[in-house]
């Protein structure tokens, strides 16, 4: 089913705008004028997110968010807040209240979408029912930085998908590459001399060949100003440098609706297996996160009763892993797959570590797994969910924390 994004503003230019912006995207755009109607939509149609304004009459956007946060059925909605102020006081009485962003009016319809797209899935239209590129499909990526080395570590992080690096010094080269050539994106330092990486920016969605092209800004972590005006003019994404190339293929494959789930997803026999890479960090738990849904959904409708976790390749158990467990234990409740781990015998002891683990009981092997019986569904677990890392998605409060079945070793 397509999302359902609410948009709260009194403003109906702002609402015109964000509903303009979702045209293209496979989505239903809900619209209330204030704080009290948009929480009456909210309770009525449940949407996957809410674009929320602050300040309306009758019920401003505060108002509405301590209703929807008392609301058992409607906590767990995501909230972007859109603002008119960008002081730091206000950021961080925004933050304050727990929403996923904010968005400072006046806005462009690339921002919003980049914001919501970090946080629900967006599909565009004409590729709503068609297949996703393969994450190892042959891609060209333009590099435009003035440091080789950055351009060099992009190329050796990206080597395993096969993706083509094309590094470039000077913003002419870039624009003329782009035109002579098909690209699928392109990198640009933020910190170039003389504005040059907007200057680049604003060249390419000028020109009608490029305009749709994905668009990646290079920053590092503490330069807020160019991040929040690279953010402002509508680059697809920020990637922070140092890089984590992690997450830069994450966002890169998210751009071009590249489907990843082969990286950690495959079926055997009567099972969907589940494995955690040796690399396994918090961007990789925000990609597995964004994903799980999809496929267990997809492997059920396929036949598939039975979900294989497997834990043999993890370094070590900590609370990001122990979270995404209990999402992918929580999916298969609600969808009703029997569900197997697979760890060994020094996993064990650093899950025992965890409260909401100390009930779950391991297979030895991916063979033990596929074959043992399915026997009676142990109870699902009662402990509450571990804090949530930066980067992973939230776990509903709606289902239950189960403790996926396994047998130790």
């Amino acid at each position: 089913m397509p999302p359902k994004i609410l948009t709260v503003d009194d403003s109906k230019t702002i609402r015109m705008i964000v509903t303009k912006a979702f045209k293209p995207y496979d989505c239903a755009v809900l619209e209330a004028g204030n704080g009290l109607e948009g929480y009456a939509l909210a309770a009525k149609e449940k949407p996957d997110l809410i674009i929320l304004d602050i300040t309306m009459p009758v019920l401003d956007g505060y108002g509405m968010l301590n209703r929807l946060r008392a609301d058992r059925e409607l906590k767990q909605i995501p909230v972007i807040m859109l603002t008119a102020e960008v002081g730091r006081d206000n950021v961080i009485k925004v933050a304050k209240q727990g929403v996923r962003d904010y968005v400072v009016k006046p806005f462009k319809e690339d921002l919003i979408v980049e914001r919501v797209g970090r946080v629900i899935e967006l599909k565009l239209r004409s590729a709503a029912t068609a297949r996703a590129r393969n994450y190892d499909a042959p891609l060209k990526l333009v590099v435009l930085d003035d440091k080789p080395a950055i351009a060099e570590q992009i190329r050796a992080g990206v080597a395993d998908a096969g993706w083509e690096i094309l590094p470039k010094a000077v913003p002419a080269e870039v624009l003329e590459l782009c035109q002579q050539q098909p690209v699928d994106a392109v990198l640009v330092s933020l910190a170039l001399p003389e504005d040059a990486a907007f200057t680049t920016f604003e060249a390419l969605r000028g020109n009608p060949q490029t305009r749709a092209l994905p668009v990646f800004g290079l920053s590092v972590k503490t330069a807020a100003d160019e991040q929040a005006r690279a953010a402002h003019l509508g680059f697809t994404a920020v990637i922070n440098k140092p890089i984590d190339l992690d997450d830069l293929k994450f966002k890169i494959a998210r751009a071009l609706n590249l489907d990843t789930s082969p990286k950690f997803f495959r079926e055997q026999k009567d099972a969907l297996i589940l494995t955690i890479p040796a690399g396994f960090n918090a961007s990789i738990a925000n990609e597995i996160s964004c994903l799980l849904k999809t496929k267990v959904a997809a492997s059920v409708d396929a036949g598939i009763n039975k979900l294989v976790l497997d834990l043999s390749q993890a370094r070590a158990v900590d609370v990001t892993l122990i979270r995404l467990a209990i999402e992918a234990a929580q999916w298969c409740v609600r969808l009703s797959l029997k569900q197997r781990v697979v760890g060994s015998a020094n996993l064990i002891k650093d899950c025992k570590n965890y409260e909401e683990a100390k009930d779950w009981r391991f297979v030895a092997s991916l063979d033990e797994a596929l074959t043992a019986a399915d026997g009676k569904e142990p109870a699902p677990a009662a402990a509450a969910p571990a804090p949530a890392p930066a980067g992973t998605a939230p776990v509903p409060e709606s289902a239950p924390a189960p403790a996926p079945e396994a047998i130790a070793a």
